[in-house]
C-alpha cells in the first residue's frame, strides 16, 4: 500500500508540474502577443465596429486580417513583417452615399529588430511601411500608393508590457483625382499578462492627418485569454473603445472590438 501510495503521489506531481508549465508557457506566449515584434508566427483577427459617421450617424464594421511572421536573418538580427488587411462593411459614413463591402488599403511594415533585447531590457524594432491601395471600392480607401518609416520600441517587466509603436506614411503615387497622404500613427501601449493567460491592456492608436490637421484619437481597452486547443495556442479577446477626438464626419462615442489569434510558435 505504501508503495502505491508514493507511485500515486508521484503521478499527481508529475501533473500538477505538466499543468504549472503549460500555464508559464502560456503566460510567456500571451506576453508575446503583447510584444509587436516577437519573434513568432501569428495570425490575428480583429473585428472592430465604430459608428456615428457623417450627418447620417453611418457605421462601420472592418475585420482586420493581421499576419505576424518573422524571417532570422542571422543569429543576431530578426525581421517581422507585419500586415494589416482590412474587409470592412459600411454604410452612410459620408451622408447619404449607400452601403460598401469590400477589401480596403493594406498597410505592410517590416520591423528589422535585434535577437536579444538590450542590457536594459529594451526590446526594439525599425524599417519601412508601406501603403498599398487593395481598396475595392472608391469610399474604402485612398486610392494612393504610400511609404514611409516605422518604430517599436518597448520593454517587458515581469507581468507587465509598455511601449509605443509609430509610423508616418507619405503618398507618392496613385490617383490624381484623390487627396495626398501625409498621416502620423502613434500606438502607446500598456498591459498584464497574469499567471494563468489573461491579459488586460490599454492603448491608444492615434492618427494625425498632417493634410486636413486633424487628429483621430480612439482609446481602447481590451481583456483577452490564451488557451490551447488540441496543441493549437489560441487568444481570444474583446474590449471597448472611446473616440476621445475625431474628424467632423466621425465617428463618435463607443465602439468595440473581438480579437481571435492563432499562434505558431517556434
Amino acid at each position: 500500500m505504501r508503495h502505491a501510495g508514493w507511485k500515486c503521489a508521484v503521478a499527481l506531481s508529475a501533473i500538477f508540474a505538466t499543468a504549472a508549465q503549460a500555464q508559464d508557457s502560456n503566460q510567456e506566449l500571451a506576453k508575446k502577443l503583447s510584444n509587436p515584434v516577437a519573434s513568432m508566427i501569428s495570425v490575428p483577427f480583429q473585428f472592430n465596429y465604430d459608428r456615428g459617421y457623417g450627418p447620417n450617424d453611418g457605421n462601420k464594421s472592418t475585420l482586420n486580417i493581421q499576419p505576424v511572421i518573422p524571417f532570422h536573418l542571422n543569429a543576431d538580427w530578426t525581421v517581422i513583417s507585419r500586415t494589416i488587411l482590412p474587409v470592412t462593411s459600411q454604410n452612410d459614413i459620408a451622408g447619404p452615399s449607400g452601403s460598401q463591402f469590400g477589401l480596403g488599403d493594406t498597410l505592410q511594415s517590416f520591423f528589422f529588430s535585434p535577437a536579444r533585447p538590450t542590457e536594459s531590457g529594451i526590446i526594439w524594432g525599425a524599417g519601412p511601411a508601406f501603403l498599398i491601395p487593395t481598396a475595392t471600392d472608391d469610399l474604402l480607401g485612398g486610392e494612393k500608393w504610400g511609404i514611409g518609416p516605422t518604430v517599436v520600441v518597448l520593454k517587458q517587466d515581469g507581468e507587465w508590457t509598455y511601449g509605443a509603436l509609430a509610423n508616418h506614411i507619405w503618398s507618392f503615387a496613385g490617383s490624381d483625382e484623390r487627396n495626398d497622404i501625409s498621416s502620423t500613427f502613434l500606438q502607446p501601449f500598456l498591459s498584464y499578462t497574469t499567471k494563468d493567460a489573461w491579459t488586460f491592456s490599454l492603448n491608444s492608436e492615434s492618427t494625425y492627418d498632417w493634410k486636413a490637421d486633424e487628429w483621430s484619437v480612439p482609446i481602447n481597452f481590451n481583456i483577452s485569454k490564451l488557451f490551447t486547443i488540441d496543441k493549437q495556442p489560441i487568444s481570444l479577446g474583446a474590449g471597448v473603445r472611446y473616440w476621445a477626438a475625431a474628424p467632423d464626419n466621425g465617428p463618435e462615442g463607443l465602439g468595440f472590438r473581438v480579437t481571435m489569434t492563432f499562434l505558431f510558435p517556434e
